[in-house]
């Protein structure tokens, strides 16, 4: 991350640590932060248009008589209950007036809720910290590298639950190197938590093409051939921001993150691109408020005709679905647990499907310790669409799966021994060719040895239970070899975060006991 950009990272984390006090946590914060940078995004494009003829300017906001003199200069005028006050009613007023209109401001705002009841700390975070910053014109390596580091150490601060939308960068630019978007790619990801792959496929593009793509093909990214969804409205909100500080959309467009349950019917609009990490958990279910004001959990099955199964497996509906979003040549790379290699059943069934139908060309197996949700193991497959099959005697689409084992022998923790980037080169090259002296991917994977390695697909196939729990087995020395350096690191994050208890102890001037 570049300095300035670090540097407004810690200006912003800092006072996230100061509203603490006032109850907001920091999740709420960065939801009022997305608020108040996008009112002082809106008024720096209005000044911006000021020397152009009226019918030229771009107004973000409303642009009637009513709202003439509203949003972020008001805001800078006002103190106290006055403030407090306006900005509340702003907010509402900003929630209704999209209402219909199905833009980027309308899903930002979006039953917004003022989270600052103290009206010192909102002027401070207004006047001292957003309104000096130049957010519109900004680069976006600063003002959106801040951003997504911002959401970054906000996953990190709340942990729990924090996996579900918050996958790690590393992680992320090296799925998207394997996979090489194009200008030409629609490109989208039904669980799109805070945007992370649609940011780094759009920043990949751009390196890679950005000299030789014509203004047709980059405005093709601010109308739609991008695009996300989201479950949780708050998540899409910080989503839909994360994007606008990349320069990705318009927030007088149309959004580029719809809110809806992704499974809850057959896609509208397909892509020749899926990257994925679709939310942790087995079950699907809905939250139902009962007649006596409890509330409880149903399980939920989807029936949809293009499903091969029906289950309240999210992961394998999941997989069925992101397989039907696909174009005719079209490619994926999801994110999944373990149980979908091999839970029994529909499960099986649904691997089948998949072996059968698609390529499912490559699977990474994925060490513990890289996501926030402890104890995960996952895995990534890469798998392409196919033409359809004439009949069931035909051999599988999926001639050979390419297991690349990068969990065996390595244990990673978040802080002490964090995944590096430098951890998955040998899969890059191995697997996809990627590099500067990037092999020809089919001589790659001949000559491969050791943590990569070729199962038939049809074989895999004709097992009963479609058992893709493959790869690499630990010897019994190297496990125990394994767990003792994870218990290392463990025991050295667990000591730095106790001494970050002592400094914070010693700043409040409050003494810990000695039981403590």
């Amino acid at each position: 991350m570049k300095l300035e950009a670090r540097r407004l990272v810690d200006r912003l984390w800092n006072y996230c640590n100061v509203l603490r006090d006032d109850g907001v946590s920091s999740l709420e914060y960065l939801e009022q932060l997305s608020f108040l940078v996008f009112l002082k995004m809106a008024s720096e494009m209005e000044e911006a248009g000021k020397p152009l003829s009226e019918d030229k300017r771009r107004h973000v906001l409303p642009d009637t008589e009513e709202w003439r003199g509203r949003g972020w200069p008001e805001l800078l005028d006002l103190t106290g209950s006055a403030l407090e006050e306006e900005y509340t009613q702003l907010l509402a007023d900003l929630g209704k007036q999209d209402e219909g209109q199905n833009t980027t401001l309308g899903l930002i705002f979006r039953r917004a809720r003022n989270r600052l009841q103290n009206p010192a700390n909102l002027r401070r975070l207004i006047v001292d910290l957003i309104d000096k910053e130049d957010w519109f014109s900004a680069s976006k390596d600063i003002k959106g590298d801040a951003y997504e580091a911002l959401i970054a150490r906000s996953a990190e601060d709340t942990k729990a639950g924090a996996g579900q939308y918050f996958t790690p960068r590393v992680l992320i630019e090296s799925i998207v190197r394997c996979m090489r978007p194009a200008p030409e790619d629609t490109i989208t990801d039904p669980a799109c938590g805070t945007g992370g792959f649609l940011l780094a496929a759009h920043d990949y593009i751009v390196q890679e093409y950005g000299d030789d793509m014509s203004t047709e093909e980059s405005a093709r990214f601010d109308e739609g051939a991008i695009w996300g969804t989201e479950l949780v409205p708050a998540t899409a909100r910080l989503a839909a921001m994360n994007l606008l500080l990349h320069k990705i959309g318009r927030p007088d467009g149309k959004p580029l993150i719809h809110v809806e349950d992704a499974l809850a019917k057959p896609p509208a609009k397909r892509a020749s691109m899926v990257l994925a990490n679709p939310p942790f958990g087995k079950k699907s279910s809905i939250v139902i408020t009962n007649i006596d004001g409890s509330v409880s959990r149903e399980d939920m099955s989807y029936h949809r005709k293009d499903f091969w199964e029906t289950t309240t497996n999210k992961q394998f509906n999941f997989v069925q679905h992101i397989a039907n979003l696909l174009t005719d040549n079209g490619r994926a790379a999801v994110i999944l647990p373990d149980n979908v290699l091999f839970e029994g059943g529909r499960g099986a069934s649904i691997r089948r499907e998949l072996l059968k139908r698609y390529n499912l060309h490559t699977m990474l197996r994925l060490p513990a310790g890289i996501f926030y949700a402890g104890g995960v193991k996952a895995n990534v497959l890469f798998f392409d669409a196919a033409p359809p099959r004439r009949s069931d005697d035909e051999p599988p689409h999926t001639k050979q799966l390419w297991v690349y084992d990068l969990r065996t022998g390595n244990r990673f923790t978040l802080k002490q021994n964090p995944l590096l980037p430098g951890h998955l080169e040998d899969f890059e090259k191995r697997a996809f060719g990627v590099g500067e002296c990037a092999l020809d991917t089919a001589i790659a994977r001949r000559e491969s040895e050791g943590r990569l390695q070729v199962f038939d697909g049809a074989e895999l196939v004709t097992t009963k239970d479609v058992n893709l729990d493959i790869g690499l087995i630990e010897s019994d020395a190297a496990e125990a070899k394994s767990l003792t350096e994870l218990t290392l690191a463990l025991s050295a994050d667990l000591r730095g975060a106790l001494a970050e208890l002592e400094s914070l102890a010693a700043d409040l001037n409050v003494k810990l006991s000695s039981s403590a």
